[in-house]
């Protein structure tokens, strides 16, 4: 794999704490909002512009992209962020209670992504991809990395662990809890190593990111076409990642909610997931799936376990796809019973990430803005990487990697002539 260094802005050390914010996509606009409202430092102004203009204003306008340049490039004119003098790799730790996890901040090439050494296992949403392709290209930089994982090698993780062993450039906890640290690596001898270090591995895999990985394709694609004499070198050749070793990564539930029932009312909803092969255990309280092949479900103010029976389970075969619980869930419920077509387009149907808990599902069942909810068992990385590798996709939104990584901590521009 080719992963370079390069030259990145950063928050100021004093400031990163407080300029470091969320991903654009766990976030809501009105939480956004919410959350930034009165701190001119937050990220969130540069990733969701949005919230400094009208709450009323399509999301997609053409002024959202321009408030984010116009943000963006303030926080640079104000010497809040700067550019490093020399190309590096950033070491990036994040610990949330007992799990600490640590990877390599650098730029991957995208000719890996375009010729499947990038394994992705989830199809993006076509209004996600153009917005962050008009994004990206507005700001003419990556600002929030994408989350890649790869199969461990022993030589760069003794390399890393010797990296941390100093003190970090930079160390806050955020509001959440979580504590981000970076290390800077710019001495060329270490950067070479760990540059050599890369290209041992086969393949990596998008672990969280896909949206960003294609939208940076995307804006790849078109300013090289525009280059007369490309070098290679080019920042455009590149896109923003970090890479952490899977053992080191922990996989949370990812869950549905839908909008209605399809026509049904709720007994004769029952009745159809029943005659689809799904055993109903109603519970009394908050039920989250223990096992595969099991679903937590919120429906009329009460909670169930659904087992998928012998016959649906026995369907899916060898298959890795098929015996997903996503795919489970998608193929013998959401398509057949509640009419979910394309889970990519199909706005009937929403995602929350685990770490908002159960309570969030029922929270918006109980408020009417949905009428289901199903909670999902986690799917493990093993799983990940064997539909990867088969060159195989999973249903949207079938992974939910926690801690989150901060944006704006490292910034990979897309102007000049070397990275």
């Amino acid at each position: 794999m080719r992963v370079r260094p390069f030259r990145g802005l950063r928050p100021r050390a004093e400031l990163a704490g407080k300029i470091a914010s969320p991903p654009y996509d766990v976030l809501s606009s009105d939480e956004a909002r919410e959350l930034a409202a009165g701190d001119p430092y937050s990220f969130l102004h540069v990733v969701k512009s949005e919230i400094d203009l009208d709450p009323a204003l399509d999301p997609y306008d053409d002024r959202v992209y321009e408030k984010a340049r116009e943000n963006f490039d303030g926080m640079v004119e104000r010497g809040w962020i700067v550019r490093d003098e020399a190309p590096a790799f950033y070491v990036y730790r994040l610990t949330q209670g007992e799990h600490r996890q640590t990877g390599i901040v650098g730029a991957a090439a995208v000719d890996d992504y375009l010729e499947g050494r990038i394994k992705r296992h989830e199809h993006t949403r076509p209004d996600k991809e153009k917005d962050r392709t008009r994004h990206l290209d507005a700001l003419s930089a990556c600002v929030g990395p994408v989350f890649m994982t790869y199969r461990g090698v022993p030589e760069l993780n003794a390399l890393v662990n010797g990296l941390t062993s100093a003190e970090p450039a930079v160390d806050f906890v955020a509001a959440d809890g979580v504590r981000h640290e970076l290390w800077v690596a710019a001495d060329g001898a270490i950067t070479g190593q760990i540059e050599q270090l890369f290209h041992k591995i086969q393949r990596t895999y998008v672990a969280d990111g896909h949206h960003r990985a294609a939208s940076a394709v995307n804006v790849a694609r078109r300013r090289r076409e525009a280059l007369e004499a490309p070098t290679g070198d080019e920042p455009c050749h590149y896109f923003l990642t970090v890479h952490f070793p899977a053992d080191q990564l922990q996989v949370l539930d990812y869950n549905r909610l839908v909008r209605d029932l399809n026509g049904l009312d709720p007994e004769a909803f029952l009745g159809r997931v029943r005659d689809r092969g799904f055993e109903i255990r109603p519970k009394d309280r908050q039920w989250r799936p223990p096992h595969p092949e099991t679903f937590g479900m919120y429906v009329a103010g009460k909670w169930s376990l659904l087992v998928a029976g012998p016959e649906i389970v026995d369907a899916c075969g060898d298959d890795a796809t098929a015996r997903l619980d996503v795919s489970i869930l998608t193929r013998h419920l959401l398509e057949p019973v509640l009419g979910i077509g394309d889970p990519r387009t199909d706005r009937r149907i929403e995602f929350v990430g685990g770490s908002r808990g159960l309570g969030e599902l029922q929270r918006r069942v109980d408020s009417g803005e949905h009428a289901v909810a199903f909670a999902l068992y986690p799917t493990s990385l093993e799983q990940v990487m064997a539909v990867a590798d088969a060159g195989d996709v999973m249903p949207p939104k079938s992974t939910w990697f926690e801690p989150k990584l901060r944006s704006g901590l490292v910034i990979q521009t897309l102007e000049g002539e070397r990275l």
